[in-house]
């Protein structure tokens, strides 16, 4: 490999721990002074990375940012243009890439068996290997044609072919995207429990908290490229709100001494001094420093902002005792609901359940085999569709504007330049090819082209997939803010739970139910011990009560509870230093200063007293 070293490390001696912790911890593999660039613009430069034993780092950062990228070169199927990887000697290394594609009639078991023929495993213990395996991974028929699965159970296989060379790192690019939600759970219970090392890209918030020892952001606003924290995502957004905030003060101050500096530079000192040439070299190097941090620091936010038309219907769309099937199963039957304006669907259940069936019966693409589904005249309906389908070959430019060089948005002519600015384009893509661009920008000339349409209803089939995270938190708000009707598919489990209004949930046999969250959808699959049992579904969406179960804690609420305790032990010292205050002799003997003081100690009382309540609030719900 050009550029390139591979070599062999030896495990260091890890100093200053515990006995327990003495021992050597194995590092796998350490990547040193990692270059990339395509064309003249740099993915990232002198970029460092090491991964040991036990570690579950999960790999985040905006769309461009060489993720993907650098995850090839961590596996050896692309080359760097400069730096040196070593991999510790015998170390087996897994890949599972984005897409997950097989070849036409190969089975899942064939699959599985060459995976275990390129692995070192021992031919005698392969057939168990097998087995196990295909076992965990939820398989049950063998011999199905791997090509012809869907995309979350082919991506499953992926997974299951690297696990099948018992890999001592496993490097995962957005395994999430493809899976649902059951997959995703089972994805999160193999990381945990596993003895291998991972690496793995991911965007989803919740799948970063529950499976992530540590988090690492590739991000060039970083002096070294990236940002790496012990924890999970919770405790990465800490300690990455202290380096920015740390970040910021250090330009301010380097900003102020350039300021000097220039003054004195105005000034024409003489170079003849050699105080004065060192000074000179300095400013000058600190004027440097501080371009490349505004530089860094320069970053952009996509503008997304959906369009609701001003219509006053409140019934959009009524399903009434709607069924539909497939060859093999009913999808659902005897479906009734009333969408209204404002109300948020979230469609959940696992994949084949019928979720994308509904909503192209919504769209009116499909006809129900049974029922009715009675639609407001001139209904303004916007779909995303999960397949994505861009001509590759059409520019950018024509893709975002296909009529000229301008769109109209919300009544007013914007030009492609600026609208594609809004998306985070260059002026020098504009005349890319479409075919070339990530699945994160894809995904965002998609959202560009649907916010040109004004929309009474906005059907979103996994509109979640390759986005970055600043980019779906603006992609919730927007949601959040549309006035119309919404019926949203996601594996995001965090977007699902603060867009959402109500859970429409299917368990894939046929039955159906309406819940207040992911959560009691969750609690509903494992009570119902009679599969083919059909619950009622309500009228209308928007007067349904939900069923009274209990919730776990969302991943805002689990981030509360944890700081609690801490929180209510500074509440209580507050209130004993206001004590004291209040005992203070001089403090008695001052009418004015004792009401001042009394009230605020009833304010730091009250306070306490409102942490406790919000405690047992929190500890009602996880018992």
């Amino acid at each position: 490999m050009a550029g390139l070293h591979i070599g062999h490390i030896a495990p260091p001696i890890i100093e200053n721990r515990s006995k327990e912790d003495t021992q050597e911890l194995a590092l796998l593999l350490n990547a040193q002074r990692l270059s990339k660039s395509y064309g003249a613009a740099p993915l990232f430069e002198d970029l460092s990375l090491s991964i040991s034993d036990g570690d579950r780092l999960g790999l985040i950062g905006p769309n461009g940012s060489g993720k993907s990228t650098l995850l090839e070169i961590l596996a050896g199927r692309r080359d760097p243009d400069s730096g040196d990887i070593a991999v510790r000697k015998n170390v087996q290394l897994s890949y599972v890439a984005q897409d997950s594609q097989f070849l036409p009639g190969q089975t899942v078991r064939q699959v599985i068996r060459q995976a275990l023929d390129r692995s070192s495993i021992p031919e005698n213990e392969r057939a168990a290997r097998e087995a196990e395996t295909l076992g965990r991974a939820g398989f049950s028929d063998f011999e199905a044609d791997a090509a012809a699965l869907s995309g979350g159970w082919r991506k499953r296989l992926a997974i299951a072919e690297a696990l099948a060379t018992a890999p001592d790192l496993l490097l995962l690019d957005e395994p999430t995207n493809h899976l649902d939600l059951a997959g995703i759970e089972w994805l999160e219970s193999l990381l945990q429990s596993a003895r291998f090392a991972a690496v793995v890209i991911s965007h989803d918030r919740y799948f970063l908290e529950n499976v992530a020892t540590e988090v690492a952001e590739l991000n060039r606003i970083y002096a070294g490229g990236l940002l790496r924290v012990a924890g999970n995502y919770s405790a990465f957004l800490v300690r990455k709100g202290e380096f920015l905030q740390a970040q910021m003060k250090q330009q301010e101050s380097l900003a102020n001494r350039v300021r000097t500096e220039i003054e004195w530079l105005r000034r024409g000192p003489k170079a003849r001094a050699t105080k004065a040439k060192a000074r000179i070299n300095q400013a000058h190097e600190m004027i440097a420093d501080l371009a490349d941090r505004k530089a860094r620091s320069r970053t952009g936010a996509v503008g997304i902002d959906f369009s609701a038309t001003e219509r006053k219907t409140k019934r959009l769309i009524e399903l009434d005792e709607v069924s539909y099937s497939i060859p093999d199963r009913t999808l659902f039957s005897e479906l009734d609901f009333i969408l209204t304006a404002g109300v948020r669907v979230g469609l959940v259940g696992p994949n084949g359940s019928g979720k994308t069936t509904l909503l192209r019966l919504l769209r009116g693409e499909l006809v129900p085999e049974a029922g009715e589904v009675r639609r407001a005249e001139q209904l303004r309906v916007v779909y995303f569709d999960q397949n994505r389908e861009l001509n590759p070959g059409v520019a950018l430019r024509r893709a975002l504007a296909p009529d000229g060089d301008s769109v109209i948005y919300q009544d007013r002519t914007v030009h492609v330049a600026s609208w594609a600015a809004r998306f985070l384009f260059t002026g020098e893509q504009l005349n890319q090819p479409v075919g070339r661009l990530s699945g994160g920008e894809k995904a965002r000339v998609l959202i560009a082209k649907l916010m040109l349409e004004p929309a009474d209803v906005l059907l979103l089939d996994e509109p979640t997939n390759d986005l970055d995270i600043p980019t779906l938190e603006i992609l919730e708000d927007s949601l959040l803010e549309f006035r119309g009707a919404l019926v949203l598919v996601t594996h995001d489990r965090y977007l699902l739970d603060r867009v959402s209004t109500v859970v429409l949930g299917f368990d894939g046999q046929g039955g159906a139910g309406q819940f207040a969250d992911y959560c009691q959808w969750e609690l509903w699959q494992a009570e119902r011990n009679q599969p083919k049992e059909k619950l009622s579904t309500a009228t209308s969406i928007t007067d349904a009560p939900a069923p009274r179960v209990k919730k776990k804690l969302s991943y805002l609420e689990a981030r509360e509870y944890g700081m609690l305790e801490q929180r209510i032990a500074e509440a209580e010292q507050v209130v004993r230093e206001k004590q004291s205050t209040l005992e203070t002799p001089s403090v008695l003997a001052d009418g004015r200063l004792l009401q001042s003081a009394f009230e605020e100690l009833r304010d730091a009382q009250a306070a306490v007293d409102e942490l406790y309540a919000r405690w047992a609030e929190l500890e009602e719900k996880i018992s």
